[in-house]
């Protein structure tokens, strides 16, 4: 399978698996209508929190979307001839990544503006919003496939994958909202920015690995 077909089958799958990114997008927008009923409706202490709460809830959304990245693969064989396939399996890893975070990282990203703006945040914001939340869509979608790979065979993974994924998703979360904070107080913001960047980077470069390691020792 050439690694294009591969990505067209990831993003196919994720599309068409329960409602694709719809399940994810769901959830971001209950939790953005939920946040005012439960801090007051108060319009400066909305916008005071909400591109923070953005980023929180945009590291959940994108649970939900990570429990059968692998398994399904795992359970029907097809995880088995991908291990056997010309190319690697690390680069097999990185594109169903890919896959992953083009049908659901990215439409949460989209929203991600859409929802801080709507809680109270500047609009002038909605730009950086929206670029950090697709770079830090790649640092979830990779570690998440971590978990997931790490989880194979488990019983209740999915929420094996959330134990084991949730502290690495605390860095691109501070990052991210330090930075959207400080461009909003007009401070200095390019340092948090570079960080969240650095840490998709090294997600991307180092998550296919541990997930290859993963796969081979479940299918061993």
């Amino acid at each position: 399978m050439s690694l294009a077909r591969l990505l067209r089958r990831e993003a196919s799958l994720a599309w068409g698996r329960g409602g694709g990114p719809l399940v994810a997008l769901g959830f971001y927008a209950g939790a953005a209508t939920l946040l005012p009923l439960a801090i007051g409706p108060e319009a400066g202490r909305l916008a005071a929190v909400a591109p923070g709460a953005a980023w929180v809830t945009l590291a959940l959304a994108s649970l939900l979307c990570l429990d059968r990245l692998f398994e399904r693969d795992f359970e029907d064989g097809a995880l088995d001839l991908l291990l056997l396939s010309p190319a690697p399996l690390e680069l097999v890893c990185a594109v169903k990544c890919l896959g992953q975070w083009l049908a659901t990282a990215a439409p949460l990203a989209v929203a991600a503006p859409v929802a801080a703006v709507a809680l109270g945040a500047e609009s002038r914001l909605a730009p950086l919003i929206l670029v950090s939340a697709l770079i830090g869509g790649l640092a979830f979608v990779f570690l998440g496939g971590i978990g997931a790979a790490l989880s194979l065979g488990a019983r209740r993974g999915g929420l094996l994958t959330a134990v084991i994924v949730l502290p690495l998703y605390v860095p691109p979360v501070i990052f991210g909202g330090g930075a959207i904070a400080a461009f909003a107080s007009g401070l200095p913001w390019l340092p948090g920015f570079a960080l969240l960047a650095a840490y998709a980077a090294s997600a991307v470069a180092l998550g296919p690995l541990a997930m290859a390691a993963a796969c081979r020792n479940a299918l061993s």
